[in-house]
């Protein structure tokens, strides 16, 4: 093997260990962090300077800034999230970034075998999780470190090369191309600190200088964008804001400083060191200035981003699922967060079609029959895209508790559907049967069917608001009331044949649609009943 091909197998070998490295460390600290993490953002970000904070912490733990943006993303589709409360969050992120390329500018490449020994000797041996998820984070900067000595080590057989020299040369002389070198090479490897890195292995050999680093250090935080926005491409339009947001920040950041990279190196040489160091320190820099000019104005460019992608007034249920995005199906609980969401605009959709059912009995409205019967499509069509997202999920592993929440999820949204089909398929049937035949109820019959309607579609509501908010007491709530319904239906029953037994003109003209609609009207409590049983865990 000649000198050449060892030298380029060495620097993408290197390449390979180092973003392997960071992605095994990454996943062993989100790993230890569980869901506490994606907790702590959702919940504990209302403060600008604590969210930022925060995020550079969750950045830190996930080695990647390009890992958090697409977790917000899916916070933010999930609804956990507001833009405003995100963007704080984002400028943090961009700050814990700079963390992994701060480690692999220091000399410690020498210690990388005792991390890999001590990562795959916590891996074999321990017992417990936490240690095991420790192993795999130890591990992963000891590839880090021993990526980054395969490309020092690689790049260091080009420095006596008098050809790459000249390239080298020619591309200092030529920022812009250097710029778009590193923007195109952080999409494709979708890590700024792999390709910061690059730079690092090159300034080592003395094969490039702090100036020559910046173009690629700016076109590397540009880069790093594109992860969220190919992630929330086609999703959620709240994700898609969130995406954009990030690339925006990091484009005005870069309009400001490349016009004026001259001073801002010389800013950087005023701290001294090395130029690997001068390098890592110009990346941290950059990424806290952009904290420190944005964070105060993240509700000026929240406006901004909802100018540039606005909501859309025809948005509907007839549009299908607005909120389910397929980049959180790796993340269980963002992902069962998007489907609850999902469901409660289908519980959302059914309780109007009960209600607006009985303005139609009353006021032998055609018309709404009509809305009514295209609602149910849209509830048949939310069932549809829940269900096989919610079957998705289940391709990922899924711990006890996410498989019991799936399940009942799968419940629910059947059981919303059910309701659905009773009402279009039964209760909107007889309401039309009632207007093409001009049936009257009596004024007592009447009375019964306006009570009995009105105990139910609470019912519903009230399983809804359990169902949405994990309130046992409600749930049960329901269930007791169940048994209530039922002995008032058979109550009216029995009023109702007390009144054909008399002879009254509207109770025999309407016996059969009277009789039906407390049927089906007590099926639709049934399934509200249902629903509670899911909250309580009872499936």
């Amino acid at each position: 093997m000649d000198e050449a091909t060892k030298t380029f197998l060495g620097l993408i070998g290197g390449i390979g260990l180092l973003l392997y490295g960071m992605n095994i460390a990454g996943e062993g600290l989100q790993q230890a962090a569980g869901t506490r993490l994606r907790h702590m953002l959702s919940t504990l970000t209302r403060n600008r300077i604590y969210g930022a904070a925060l995020g550079a912490v969750a950045t830190a733990l996930m080695q990647s800034s390009s890992a958090t943006s697409v977790l917000l993303v899916g916070l933010v589709g999930a609804g956990l999230l507001s833009l405003g409360r995100t963007l704080g969050i984002l400028l943090g992120a961009d700050i814990g970034a700079t963390i992994s390329v701060q480690l692999i500018s220091f000399d410690i490449f020498e210690w990388a075998p005792l991390l890999v020994a001590v990562g795959v000797a916590l891996i074999l041996v321990s017992k417990g999780k936490a240690y095991s998820f420790a192993g795999r984070a130890i591990l992963g900067f000891g590839l880090v470190f021993f990526g980054m000595g395969l490309m020092t080590e690689a790049s260091g057989s080009w420095a006596n090369n008098e050809l790459f020299r000249d390239l080298i040369g020619n591309l200092s002389a030529s920022p812009l191309i250097l710029f778009v070198l590193g923007l195109v090479v952080t999409a494709i490897i979708q890590s700024s600190a792999g390709t910061i890195g690059i730079a690092i292995a090159l300034a080592a050999n003395q094969l490039i200088d702090l100036e020559s680093a910046l173009p690629i250090i700016l076109g590397a935080n540009i880069g790093t964008s594109a992860t969220a926005l190919i992630a929330s491409a086609g999703g959620p339009l709240e994700a898609r804001r969130v995406a954009v947001a990030h690339a925006l920040f990091k484009i005005a950041g870069v309009a400001l400083v490349f016009p004026a990279m001259g001073p801002f190196a010389d800013l950087i040489q005023l701290a001294g060191g090395s130029a690997i160091r001068q390098i890592a320190n110009a990346h941290t820099l950059f990424n806290v200035a952009l904290a420190v000019v944005f964070l105060p104005l993240t509700g000026q460019f929240a406006w901004v981003i909802r100018k540039l992608l606005p909501d859309r007034a025809a948005e509907s249920a007839a549009a299908g699922a607005r909120f389910l995005d397929p980049v959180t199906l790796s993340s269980p609980p963002l992902a069962i967060g998007q489907a609850t969401r999902e469901i409660l605009r289908m519980a959302d959709l059914v309780q109007e079609m009960l209600r607006d059912w009985l303005v139609v009995l009353a006021e032998n409205d055609g018309h709404l029959a009509e809305q009514i019967s295209e609602r149910d499509d849209d509830v048949d069509r939310l069932q549809s895209d829940v269900r096989s997202f919610l079957t998705r999920i289940s391709e990922t592993r899924l711990s006890g508790e996410m498989s019991e929440k799936q399940i009942g999820l799968l419940y629910v949204t059947h059981d919303l559907e059910n309701i659905g089909d009773v009402i279009d398929k039964n209760l909107l049937e007889l309401a039309l049967k009632k207007i093409h035949g001009r049936h009257m109820f009596s004024e007592k019959g009447w009375s019964e069917i306006q009570e009995y309607h009105e105990r139910v579609e609470r019912a519903l509501e009230t399983a809804i608001s359990a169902f949405a908010t994990g309130d046992v007491e409600l749930a049960n709530n329901v269930i007791r009331e169940k048994e209530e319904l039922s002995d008032r239906e058979r109550e009216m029953r029995r009023a109702h044949i007390a009144r054909l037994n008399t002879g009254r003109a509207e109770s025999l003209d309407s016996s059969d649609i009277h009789l039906d609609v407390l049927t089906n009207l007590k099926r639709v409590n049934t399934y509200s009943t249902n629903l509670a049983y899911v909250v309580k865990g009872e499936l």
